[in-house]
């Protein structure tokens, strides 16, 4: 991990501290996109405190020494820091390769572990973004992201998130090779994105992340025909009600984009 300390979350506010019996009372809304399971261990129950309120470092190193079993919670506050809070692109790679290799160490242990595929593939989706799609598609990480995702969903057909980063990939793939070059090589296409996004909105209406990555795919793929379709999304997604710190990252992340 990274020596250097890791920047505030700057939305602190008592309602994202789920302290004593509030956190499992919460759970199920906490992690209505992720469909994480309740942690037997306190001590990872304890990270996922952490994680909740924005204390991303603390989670992080919390969950790491909880185990392979805090290991989620490591790297969920890892890829949620990197991509909202860390400023240093260099860095931000370095933290999503790092989830990435823990994320294929759970996977050796736990298979059926489905946040270890979900996550891996959201860090080498971010990941991905940071050194060019183009790029990380001739380096083969397009099939690793697209199995992780599809293991994710085998285990759990009813996980959003992993959803949303489905339609997110085909997206992309189809916006940056183009529409026949994506089906034929990467097995990607409009429609299966579009319909991820659906599953994913149906699964959690009121995700800020799922409105705002299916704003972003519509205009990858379908440019300004569908610019007021993404403009809506994004205008529910700014007006969420955020339950704890990723919520709120997603929710500010909204408004700034309405704002350019």
């Amino acid at each position: 991990m990274a020596k250097a300390a890791w920047k505030k979350f700057p939305h602190a506010d008592k309602a994202y501290a789920f302290t004593g019996a509030a956190l499992k009372k919460n759970w199920d809304r906490l992690h209505r996109g992720d469909r994480e399971p309740w942690p037997a261990a306190a001590a990872v129950q304890e990270a996922w405190r952490l994680y909740h309120q924005g204390e991303f470092q603390k989670a992080c190193e919390a969950g790491l020494a909880a185990g392979l079993d805090g290991y989620n919670v490591a790297n969920k506050a890892t890829m949620i820091y990197a991509n909202y809070l860390e400023t240093d692109d260099k860095r931000k790679l370095t933290l999503f390769q790092e989830v990435s290799e823990r994320c294929d160490e759970l996977q050796q242990a736990q298979p059926k572990n489905l946040n270890a595929w979900y996550i891996q593939a959201y860090a080498l989706g971010r990941y991905s973004q940071g050194i060019s799609v183009l790029k990380a598609l001739t380096q083969g990480l397009g099939g690793k992201i697209k199995n992780a995702l599809e293991t994710a969903l085998k285990l759990d057909p009813k996980h959003a998130d992993a959803h949303s980063a489905l339609g997110a990939y085909h997206a992309e793939v189809v916006d940056k090779v183009g529409a026949m070059v994506g089906k034929l090589t990467y097995g990607a296409s409009k429609d299966i994105a579009v319909k991820h996004f659906d599953t994913a909105l149906k699964l959690a209406p009121d995700s800020a992340i799922a409105h705002i990555e299916y704003a972003n795919a519509l205009v990858m793929l379908f440019g300004d025909k569908k610019m007021d379709e993404a403009v809506k999304l994004y205008e529910k997604a700014a007006a969420a009600t955020p339950v704890d710190a990723m919520e709120r990252l997603d929710v500010e992340l909204a408004k700034s984009e309405l704002e350019d």
